[in-house]
């Protein structure tokens, strides 16, 4: 079986950047022609939220490596919900595209194993993410399940390290041992990676490092070097091609960049709402990731 940051980094190359499309369906932001007669339907915000996100899939998968689902959004719609993110799941693999499933699961001992048994592997799981989204804080006993389960199916985990979001400094940012926490989780997860590192020269454990704290997302990738990061941030968070350029390697590979509202919704921005609007939302899609494509091909 293949290595999942050599595939990671073999889609990546074959589409020549680094977007990931985050797929976070909002029945609010949704443009009408997927909402419209389904308000009342019992299933009908599930069935939206699959029309919509296939409809997204079907205009990047030709232009980027990998989409990353946000769980939350459909578990909020019960057992209706989890279905059409299976379909998701399924579809956009179906079109080529790695899946990060965007779940941040932790626990421990057989709890964690079922986390990743259940979400882990294409093919040999319910689920079949190729990857998934782990916090690390009931530490290396919570995290080691997931590696080994990560390991034993060719899956990968993104786990988070410094994320993007303002008041995640409350804890990250705290210092313990004459070290951040956020370091500390960081030496930890680079232990995992170059212990399970690839011909890519990267492990199975990726880390979460927003794009809002380039300062430190340059400390990290110093001290990461076996480590794929997975980025958000960009566009409505406020991160810019700038801001995520100290991310990548000599190599101009090792991290992948998240866009999630920035391109989904790019119909009802300012800059498409005139040209596109609801009526044509999926060109409004094509044009605001094209426009990510340019902006980081320009670092």
């Amino acid at each position: 079986m293949l290595h999942f940051t050599d595939l990671l980094a073999a889609a990546v190359r074959r589409a020549g950047n680094s977007v990931c499309v985050g797929l976070d369906p909002r029945w609010e932001q949704l443009p009408w022609p997927i909402t419209t007669g389904r308000e009342n339907e019992p299933n009908g915000h599930a069935d939206a939220y699959l029309d919509f996100c296939c409809g997204v899939i079907d205009v990047v998968a030709p232009l980027v490596p990998v989409v990353k689902p946000q769980m939350a959004f459909f578990e909020e719609l019960g057992p209706s919900g989890m279905t059409a993110l299976a379909e998701v799941i399924r579809y956009a693999q179906e079109r080529g595209l790695l899946v990060i499933l965007d779940g941040k699961r932790n626990d421990i001992g057989s709890t964690a194993e079922a986390y990743a048994r259940g979400l882990l592997g294409r093919g040999v799981s319910p689920w079949g993410a190729d990857c998934l989204t782990v916090s690390p804080y009931l530490g290396e006993d919570s995290l080691t399940p997931f590696v080994d389960v990560a390991r034993e199916r060719s899956a990968g985990l993104f786990v988070l390290v410094k994320t993007s979001n303002p008041g995640g400094g409350m804890l990250q940012d705290l210092v313990a041992n004459d070290q951040t926490v956020y370091r500390h989780v960081a030496a930890l997860v680079e232990k995992f990676s170059a212990e399970t590192a690839g011909e890519s020269g990267y492990g199975l454990a990726g880390a979460v490092v927003g794009a809002t704290y380039p300062e430190q997302l340059a400390e990290l990738r110093a001290a990461m070097p076996h480590t794929w990061f997975l980025v958000p941030g960009f566009g409505s968070q406020g991160g810019a091609a700038k801001d995520v350029a100290p991310a990548f390697d000599a190599n101009s590979m090792g991290a992948v960049i998240n866009n999630s509202r920035g391109i989904i919704f790019a119909h009802a921005k300012k800059e498409y709402a005139e040209t596109f609007g609801d009526q044509h939302w999926q060109k409004a899609v094509e044009a605001a990731t094209k426009l990510m494509i340019e902006q980081l091909g320009e670092i």
